[in-house]
């Protein structure tokens, strides 16, 4: 009998599921629910939530999806995993339910909850011990529902991660990660222990802290109420879990120091490994546990983020076309056919809340440059897309100041990285080669988990398949082209600053 791994992918936008064949790696069916965007809820400026439970309805729908399209029988998958958008709160009562939706990613609320605690408790201390300000993360969100929501944080018994909550799903069993932990700034890598003193001074007491697992191991079997919900087997092991852009990173067997991975989803990001407790003096990129850290090998990973990514394509789709049925690939064809510089019109992607490469800071988006006589669509999906690689830059100009220096930066081919006009701005401005793989966070997901129950005895045999599919390298040409235009973005955003 086949031996099959089943990965997850708990996005924002929405809920992916493959099914990889154990031998050779290859997915064999691949689903994702709903097939367009999920709601985030604002009910205020700057907010941003979602319901866990939808996560865990599309998660269902999903792996249904994917073993109707393989004919799989559910004794077939032999370990789950699970990666997840980071950073997010999920609070639940004694009955394991949420008792508010969660507080997600890209939420800023907390953001001057954080920066107060990095100035009482010191700047230092919380770089030497956190590696970042507590600034908008998961502690820094439990806190503000502690003080704006007393009669809720009090049936708080749990808090999770977002990847933890699914996890408790399948299996009924209530744990996180020190790699989980770390997303959520309640990590002390001096002590290497959950972050007390930052619980302290928040007067949260350590019990909501659920116990914490090994990325790769098991952590529970799937529930006969999870089976009856999934189609799965009672039994069947969850093996591995971790954030989505440390499962990027692991998913392109990026997990030396010096390698470096990169997304374009709902987010920008550039994500590179390093053996040292490094970290930015203004907690502008951030530094967590990767997944195949060590007591005995350390291995962080650095991510930047841009919030605004593919969540601003999805807004152009919506907001600036004539039909909604118009396909991101005619929206790349059409930028295609404007020149770089987009004749002048240029674009800052800030509008999906607070952005930690600019402190914290909520400038929202805007377009510089716009002539309605000249400028088409063409222009402004160019200008988008070149936006948000000039964002990128910004962060990565911040990479290089913490000596964070990258050659070839790999990607799976996905999201914004189909379209040929971003990858020729992104590699002539940040100036290093680009490698598309077949993968994507659902199939790193599934090989972490066959490396979770032993099904792998090393990384390199979970990656024996992984596949290079397209690589590109900078053009002199462009590349000075390319650094003209980007200076001239960098004076704009810095008004803004």
């Amino acid at each position: 009998m086949r031996k099959l791994l089943l990965g997850l992918d708990i996005g924002s936008s929405s809920v992916k599921a493959s099914i990889v064949l154990a031998e050779g790696g290859q997915s064999i069916a691949s689903a994702q629910s709903p097939k367009e965007e999920m709601p985030i809820y604002a009910h205020q400026p700057g907010w941003a939530e979602q319901d866990p439970d939808m996560w865990w309805m599309h998660a269902c729908m999903a792996i249904k999806d994917c073993f109707r399209q393989a004919e799989v029988k559910p004794t077939e998958i032999g370990a789950i995993g699970i990666a997840y958008q980071m950073h997010g709160l999920v609070a639940v009562d004694k009955a394991g339910i949420p008792v508010r939706p969660s507080i997600i990613w890209c939420d800023s609320r907390a953001v001057p909850i954080g920066d107060r605690a990095f100035q009482q408790l010191g700047e230092q201390y919380c770089l030497e011990h956190y590696l970042n300000s507590p600034g908008n993360f998961t502690a820094s969100k439990l806190k503000w529902v502690q003080d704006h929501e007393p009669d809720v944080f009090a049936k708080i018994d749990k808090m999770m991660l977002p990847g933890d909550y699914i996890a408790y799903k399948l299996t009924g069993e209530i744990s996180s990660s020190d790699t989980g932990l770390s997303e959520g700034i309640l990590w002390d890598y001096k002590k290497g222990e959950v972050a007390n003193s930052l619980l302290t001074h928040f007067g949260i007491d350590s019990a909501l802290i659920p116990k914490l697992n090994p990325v790769f191991s098991v952590s529970g079997q799937v529930s006969q109420r999870a089976a009856q919900e999934t189609g799965l087997l009672p039994g069947t092991p969850v093996s591995y879990r971790a954030g989505d852009q440390p499962n990027n990173a692991f998913s392109l067997n990026v997990l030396n120091p010096g390698e470096t991975a990169a997304t374009a989803g709902t987010s920008g990001v550039i994500y590179s490994v390093t053996d040292r407790n490094a970290f930015d003096s203004k907690s502008r990129v951030n530094s967590f546990i990767h997944v195949n850290n060590t007591r005995t090998a350390t291995r962080n990973g650095i991510l930047l983020c841009v919030n605004g990514t593919g969540i601003l394509n999805s807004w152009l789709r919506r907001t600036l076309t004539s039909s909604s049925s118009l396909e991101y690939q005619q929206m790349n064809s059409l930028a295609a056919q404007s020149k770089p510089g987009s004749e002048g019109l240029l674009m800052l992607p800030f509008g999906n809340g607070a952005e930690r490469i600019l402190e914290n800071k909520m400038i929202q988006a805007s377009w510089h440059g716009l002539d309605f006589n000249r400028h088409t669509q063409a222009h402004v999906f160019r200008a988008a897309q070149e936006g948000i690689v000039f964002a990128l830059m910004y962060g990565f100009e911040i990479l290089h100041g913490m000596q964070v220096n990258s050659k070839v930066i790999r990607a799976g081919r996905a999201n914004l990285f189909l379209s040929p006009v971003f990858r020729s701005v992104f590699v002539n401005t940040v100036g290093v080669d680009l490698e598309l793989y077949d993968t994507d966070g659902a199939k790193g997901a599934a090989l972490g988990a066959g490396i979770g129950v032993g099904i792998y005895s090393s990384f390199n045999q979970a990656f024996h398949g992984l596949k290079l599919l397209h690589s590109e390298q900078p053009d002199s040409l462009l590349k000075n082209q390319y650094a003209e235009l980007y200076s001239h973005w960098k004076t704009i955003l810095k008004t803004y600053l």
